[in-house]
């Protein structure tokens, strides 16, 4: 199971929207999609692969991570135990 937070999202972005756009890069459906507290100006989503590890899904991240996408520049982390 890998996690990746996407941030910095258009706020009326819809889940299927994430979903089409990760697919469109060579990403997996998704498993679990959680949207992030937060004051509004910077929205963010959890997304939980089931079917990638983290170094895979760490060289998916580079695809998409910086990119313009519905005038916003998206961040992407991909979430890893600190201690393991």
């Amino acid at each position: 199971m890998s996690i990746l937070l996407l941030g910095n999202l258009d706020a009326k972005t819809t889940d299927e929207e994430i979903g089409a756009f990760l697919v469109k890069y060579g990403f997996p459906e998704y498993t679990s999609i959680e949207h992030m507290e937060g004051d509004g100006t910077r929205p963010a989503v959890r997304l939980t692969f089931d079917t990638l590890d983290n170094d895979t899904l760490d060289k998916l991240r580079g695809r998409i991570h910086d990119m313009f996408w519905k005038s916003h520049k998206i961040t992407a982390l991909v979430m890893r135990e600190r201690f393991s």
